[in-house]
């Protein structure tokens, strides 16, 4: 409880900041910002500053940032008219919309780098860097325990150890081919014949080639068809892979910034698939396994950052709230109403068209009529409404728990 409790609190600091990158942005270009409230439905309580009301509501599910004239069907009062959104130049529109995305990935950053300097960033990229170089190479690994039998160290090959590889390498070719990550480096070393190979480590900013003796060893791989584990002839280098990378206080932020531009790739790739997870998700709430790979709802993210606490898993808590403000601010900015990309869509596409009919010699157009954008606001809203409750369905009756 403590755990679903921390993360639930981290969710509405994030909605909180959402709201208050808004409120800032329009504060900073003289908007006039009417209400800020974190939450929606019933007020538990406000106060006001100035001409801005700030409060909170009772159902934890966003909040909002009231500003004067954001679209063109709000009715403003003419005294209030020279700081209406709407009047104002259109960078300053965007940059006001783009500012609660903004707050998110700002937010996510810092929990990032905060891992960085402290216990370390996931390898999501798979990057071959050694953790260890093993004193011995296990000869068998059990097919039903997955454990490996004993060895004898100075006796039993090392490799990789003997070849001269130390932690802190990364792994970057096999035999002059390049290997993007460990899977490609396995998979190298599976096809490889002969008595040795040669690997190339990347060494504090520099390229070296160590040949490193095959040594032929029994392992237990998920067969990718099947989804059942196999044992598999392959070569064994005698390194293990770390879970999650280490920097130093000089690598933390270039580190850290790398990792985030991964992290966008991925949130990208994640959101692509929501369609398809549909089905999973379905199958979940009739009863089927829960496939760990299926979306969450604001409650399913909760029960994970539960279980991590529970399990003595910080760093996972952290990841799962900094991947979750990722999400969040990637996923604001889609061009769909009411999103706010969709107005930052509506904003561009009036000043495309306003300085084409400048070119043309003719005058701006008129601001776009939102009430024909209803049809599809209420079609992306309905869609909206049904994935989350569909998400929040499977995660009361099948949660995905961290075993």
């Amino acid at each position: 409880m403590i755990g679903v409790i921390l993360f639930a609190i981290g969710i509405g600091v994030s909605i909180a900041l959402h709201e208050l990158g808004h409120l800032a942005a329009a504060k900073a270009f003289r908007m006039k910002v009417t209400e800020y409230f974190v939450g929606m439905g019933p007020k538990i309580f406000s106060f006001r500053r100035g001409e801005t009301e700030y409060g909170l509501r009772a159902l934890p599910v966003g909040g909002y940032c009231r500003i004067t004239g954001m679209t063109s069907l709000d009715e403003v009062d003419p005294v209030d008219a020279p700081r209406a959104m709407n009047r104002k130049p259109v960078w300053q529109r965007v940059v006001v919309l783009c500012a609660g995305s903004a707050t998110h990935f700002m937010l996510a950053f810092v929990i990032l780098l905060t891992m960085a300097v402290t216990m370390g960033l996931p390898n999501i990229s798979g990057r071959a860097v050694v953790a260890e170089a093993s004193a011995c190479v296990p000869p068998d690994q059990d097919l039903e325990t997955f454990e490996y039998a004993e060895c004898t160290p100075g006796q039993d090959p090392a490799p990789a150890r003997d070849a001269g590889v130390l932690p802190g390498d990364e792994i970057v070719a096999v035999n002059g081919e390049a290997t993007g990550n460990y899977t490609e480096v396995q998979a190298a070393l599976v096809e490889q014949r002969g008595d040795s190979a040669t690997i190339t480590v990347l060494r504090d900013g520099s390229e070296q080639d160590l040949t490193i003796p095959i040594v032929p060893v029994q392992r237990v791989m998920v067969n990718p068809e099947t989804g059942e584990a196999e044992k598999v002839e392959t070569n064994a280098l005698g390194v293990s892979f770390p879970n999650y990378l280490h920097f130093s206080a000089a690598q933390a932020l270039p580190g850290t910034l790398t990792f985030t531009g991964e992290m966008f790739v991925h949130t990208w790739e994640r959101l692509l698939e929501l369609p398809s997870r549909v089905p999973a998700v379905i199958d979940a709430i009739l009863g089927a396994e829960r496939d760990p790979n299926t979306p969450v709802s604001m409650v399913g993210a909760s029960i994970i950052g539960g279980d991590a606490v529970a399990g003595g898993y910080w760093e996972l808590f952290l990841f799962l709230l900094a991947t979750l403000n990722l999400f969040i601010g990637v996923f604001n900015l889609l061009p769909l109403l009411p999103l706010d990309g969709g107005h930052v869509a509506v904003n561009l596409y009036e000043k495309v068209r306003d300085t084409i009919r400048g070119w043309r010699g003719k005058a701006k157009g008129a601001p776009v009529d939102y009430t024909k954008l209803l049809p599809i606001t209420y079609a992306a809203v309905f869609i909206g409404g049904a994935f989350m409750l569909l998400t929040l369905t499977a995660d009361i009756v099948n949660p995905i728990r961290l075993r």
